[in-house]
């Protein structure tokens, strides 16, 4: 951009790049700046919408699929974008027309299909709901998420053994779901089953817990890694060690605290650390004395 201010796909990438790293409050300009020396081009157009979906700005990101979409009519990822920013805006009506023309034009393309089939879904459709999360599944074999949600609405629908089959898929295909865990144990308990619902809820439960300690073990890993900037090296390794109490195989943590012992001459302790570091992570691998 230094070398060729006016270049628009240099701004346009730049503005890409931004996105990508969260900073759509800068990729915005980026991508103005591209429409101003190239006006109407459907894909500037397209990225700035989704900048402003990425902003939650979903008025801004509507307009500029529309407008997009004058050019480019026949552009599936446009309607599906300004479908999900009609959804967001809960115009639940106008987003279902807009993803029904994106699976049209592309209907191989799952999460279009997933997305529609939720929005069918929120709108009372079940069977509509149903025969688009059965597309999302067809176009993507290992979609653990259609699995759940169509196990969901087969359960809302009354049709308790399909959902049970659904959501043991979603289960098979991602064994720490703990939300599948949870639904299938209420469609088990509807069923009598009560020996394989408390089974269920109980795996639910875990990886719950399991969540949540990965959470504040990450937490404390951050913490530890400030007070370590700050030179408070029992602070650090007290938060470290916390963290690695409450999940043992978090590699970061190990790694951390293996930095904080080497600064406080525990070589050998230190060295423990990054081994078992290494063993979990092998990508984490000892810094140089």
């Amino acid at each position: 951009m230094e070398l060729q201010p006016d270049n628009p796909d240099a701004h346009n990438n730049l503005g890409l790049a931004l996105i990508q790293a969260g900073d759509a409050s800068h990729s915005i300009p980026e991508f103005q700046a591209a429409l101003g020396v190239r006006p109407n081009d459907s894909g500037y157009e397209a990225n700035l919408g989704v900048a402003y979906l990425q902003k939650a700005d979903f008025d801004a990101a509507i307009a500029q699929f529309q407008s997009a979409l004058k050019t480019a009519p026949q552009d599936a990822t446009l309607h599906y974008n300004l479908g999900l920013a009609l959804k967001l805006k809960d115009r639940l009506a106008d987003a279902t027309t807009e993803l029904q023309k994106a699976t049209q034009l592309d209907p191989a393309q799952a999460d279009i299909h997933y997305t529609l089939g939720v929005t069918l879904w929120q709108q009372g459709e079940f069977a509509k709901a149903v025969n688009e999360l059965r597309a999302a599944i067809q176009a993507k074999p290992d979609y653990a998420e259609a699995y759940y949600t169509l196990g969901t609405v087969l359960k809302q629908q009354g049709n308790l053994q399909d959902a049970a089959s659904a959501l043991r898929e979603a289960i098979r295909l991602q064994p720490d779901f703990a939300g599948a865990h949870t639904t299938l144990a209420a469609v088990l308990r509807q069923l009598g089953d009560t020996a394989g619902a408390a089974a269920e809820s109980r795996a639910g439960e875990e990886i719950g817990r399991e969540k949540n300690n990965l959470q504040a073990a990450t937490f404390a890993t951050n913490s530890g890694r400030r007070l370590l900037n700050l030179g408070d090296l029992e602070g650090a390794v007290s938060q470290f060690r916390s963290a690695i109490k409450l999940v043992p195989t978090y590699a970061p943590a190990h790694y951390q605290l293996g930095i904080a012992l080497q600064q406080k001459g525990e070589k050998a302790e230190a060295t423990q650390e990054f081994q078992k570091a290494a063993e979990l992570d092998p990508r984490l691998r000892s810094p140089s004395p």
